[in-house]
């Protein structure tokens, strides 16, 4: 038995034995619900040790992101008699039948276009959907969300020729924007600045520019500039000053 294997059914047993008659008291009273926020919050903890480059804070985050998945199996088990060994084979299965070109004889799936219009089309026939946007989940993050439903769409051959025109509607929805700025109409104002930032989205994407990644590394370098001149802001100073020192900032330390 591969010593990957033995760990694996390590960690299996000592989820039911965690869940089990004699088990820890926390572990035995989650459920799916309960859980939720620690599938999340792990999720998260792992793209931040991926986007922070170490190694081992990246295998331990995998880790916990793991035991999300084995605990949820096997409160699955307890309830149905179906566990991480049916989530295992379902997600062999599932790769194996999205992978023609590389599973199957057919040689026809060579370009990366063709694979996933094969694979939208499969997964639209495999769960009865009305359309291959239903396949894009409500609850993730809305920048995710909408570079997954472009990325869905340009399989159908619904996208912008080139970045020309993605610019020309960046500047119709930022025209959009300041017209209802002067509006004072709030709501019309959400509506405007939500199709500016899915259309942003769009350039990101057709760039091949992960949108959610961007805005956090944007959120990381706006935190260390804003610490360098945080302890000179009292509240006194004008716009004019902040931007100022604002920009030595960028002048100091440019990122």
């Amino acid at each position: 038995m591969h010593k990957y294997l033995i760990e694996f059914k390590r960690l299996i047993k000592i989820m039911e034995k965690l869940r089990g008659k004699n088990g820890c008291p926390w572990d035995k009273k989650q459920n799916h619900k309960t859980l939720l926020p620690y599938l999340l919050e792990e999720t998260y903890e792992l793209i931040e040790a991926i986007n922070k480059n170490k190694e081992e804070l990246i295998i331990e985050e995998m880790g916990d992101l793991l035991l999300q998945i084995v605990f949820h199996s096997q409160i699955l088990k307890e309830k149905s008699k179906r566990g991480i060994y049916e989530v295992i084979k379902a997600l062999n299965n599932k790769l194996i039948e999205r992978h023609p070109h590389v599973f199957s004889k057919n040689k026809n799936f060579y370009k990366d276009f063709h694979v996933r219009q094969f694979w939208e089309k499969h997964k639209k026939e495999i769960k009865k959907r009305d359309s291959i946007l239903d396949g894009v989940p409500i609850a993730l993050p809305s920048l995710l969300r909408a570079r997954r439903l472009i990325s869905k769409a340009t399989t159908l051959g619904f996208k912008w020729s080139n970045n020309d025109s993605i610019i020309k509607k960046i500047k119709e929805e930022l025209n959009e924007v300041i017209k209802e700025l002067k509006s004072k109409k709030r709501r019309a104002l959400e509506e405007e600045i939500g199709d500016l930032l899915f259309v942003i989205t769009a350039l990101a994407y057709y760039n091949k520019i992960n949108a959610e990644n961007a805005l956090y590394k944007a959120n990381d370098k706006f935190i260390k500039r804003f610490k360098k001149i945080e302890n000179k802001l009292n509240g006194n100073l004008n716009e004019k000053d902040i931007l100022r020192l604002w920009k030595n900032t960028k002048t100091v330390s440019p990122q």
